[in-house]
């Protein structure tokens, strides 16, 4: 959410900036919400007129009283009784103002940053840099379900029959495997400095509504029937909101967490659940990184962020590459975003494995994140990146590390979470 100063002092910037998303319907929300605002002004003002001639009068009573002017007294009551009775009907518009103007600040898109292409979707965003030989090998690489099944390591069809589609079975030494790339990925980012964090994994409707946009809450969340709680999508979604209504020590910030979660995802309106993998799902584990940092230090941390993530894939084997997310393609809270695709020698392309993002103040203001630096209050700036997200990872890491004979080659960082084996053989 921006900050509603900027609608009143620069609405063309505004609007220029929804043009750049390519969000034109939501032009005509700057210039409600300018005038809303305008309407709630003067109504605050009246009802701030009104309450200093209330403090005035009442500060009259006791002289009167204390003169024995009864009269004036009665006569000071009865208007300040007529001034009550108009304040409660000020605030009510206020009031009633004040939630009309919220519900469209939370609808206008925050202001990208000035290095973002400018591009409709997806299909226009850029890519910034490679890392690692793309590889092709001689012999035919199998779908990945096909892989992890003859390794006697994933079982879609009893899924179906527990959950419906979307949902997996992992066992043997593809599930070890999938819970040693997170342990591996803990390990990592600890050894970054960041601090681990296991976080809730339900949130409240005020949290969601902070963290993300309505349409993002529509298309991902699952709420729990009868109560006031949402599965969390990622595990941002709660350690952001660990942070409410907070103000922060300057000289801890910033604050870097690493977190893990299972996360859940309606994924309604994507490209469809898949029935023969695990790259679309309703149900997967991640290890993510979050930065709560000054306004100033947000742009050298989102670099930081999403390199830790391209280190993280190449010390196993895998090459990515980074794609500079475009305008249109931006969740509306986001200013900046750097997607890390992994390579698919099978596909021989690319694909997205995480998701680097700098939210600037929409999530502090919306949430209420705060820090005192110097008697002078601020919102902070948060960040946001995947570090891994299996069991999609392990697409990638299949394909990158398996041999002919269908055995899979285990790193070397990550030997000690398998119990020091160098290969999974079938």
């Amino acid at each position: 959410m921006i900050d509603i100063k900027l609608i009143r002092e620069n609405k063309e910037l505004v609007k220029k900036n929804i043009k750049k998303k390519f969000q034109d319907h939501k032009l005509q929300l700057v210039d409600d919400v300018f005038d809303l605002d305008n309407e709630y002004r003067k109504l605050k003002y009246q009802a701030d007129e009104l309450r200093k001639d209330r403090n005035t009068m009442s500060g009259k009573i006791g002289t009167l009283m204390r003169e024995g002017k009864k009269e004036e007294v009665e006569d000071i009551k009865n208007k300040v009784k007529d001034i009550n009775t108009k304040l409660l009907d000020l605030e009510e518009q206020e009031y009633e103002l004040s939630n009309n103007i919220e519900n469209i600040m939370m609808n206008i898109p925050n202001i990208i940053d000035d290095s973002v292409p400018i591009g409709k979707d997806d299909s226009e965003n850029l890519e910034v840099k490679k890392y690692g030989d793309p590889v092709i090998p001689d012999y035919e690489i199998p779908y990945h379900s096909e892989i992890m099944e003859k390794l006697s390591g994933l079982d879609l069809d009893s899924a179906r029959k527990t959950s419906g589609s979307g949902f997996y079975f992992l066992t043997g030494d593809i599930a070890r495997l999938h819970s040693a790339i997170l342990s591996y990925a803990r390990d990592f980012m600890i050894n970054k400095g960041f601090t681990y964090v296991i976080p809730p994994f339900m949130i409240r409707s005020d949290v969601v509504s902070g963290v993300m946009s309505f349409n993002e809450m529509d298309v991902m969340m699952y709420k729990i029937e009868g109560e006031d709680l949402y599965l969390i999508g990622t595990s941002e979604h709660s350690m952001i909101g660990k942070f409410k209504d907070t103000i922060l020590d300057s000289e801890k910030l910033p604050y870097t967490l690493t977190s893990y979660s299972p996360c859940f995802r309606k994924e309604k309106g994507a490209h469809g659940i898949e029935e023969r993998g695990v790259y679309r799902i309703h149900q997967f584990e991640k290890q993510e990184m979050i930065v709560i940092c000054e306004p100033k230090d947000s742009v050298e941390w989102f670099e930081k962020m999403y390199n830790y993530t391209v280190e993280f894939f190449r010390t196993l084997d895998v090459p990515v590459r980074t794609l500079e997310c475009c305008s249109g393609d931006l969740a509306d809270l986001k200013v900046k975003s750097i997607d890390v695709e992994a390579w698919s020698p099978r596909q021989k392309k690319y694909f997205e494995v995480g998701s680097c993002s700098n939210l600037g103040d929409a999530q502090s203001r919306r949430l209420g994140i705060r820090t005192n630096n110097n008697g002078e209050k601020y919102f902070l700036h948060t960040l946001n990146n995947t570090v891994v997200a299996p069991p999609r990872m392990l697409i990638a890491f299949l394909e990158n590390n398996y041999n002919e004979d269908g055995s899979i080659n285990i790193p070397e960082v990550l030997r000690p979470y398998m119990g020091n084996i160098d290969k999974i053989n079938i």
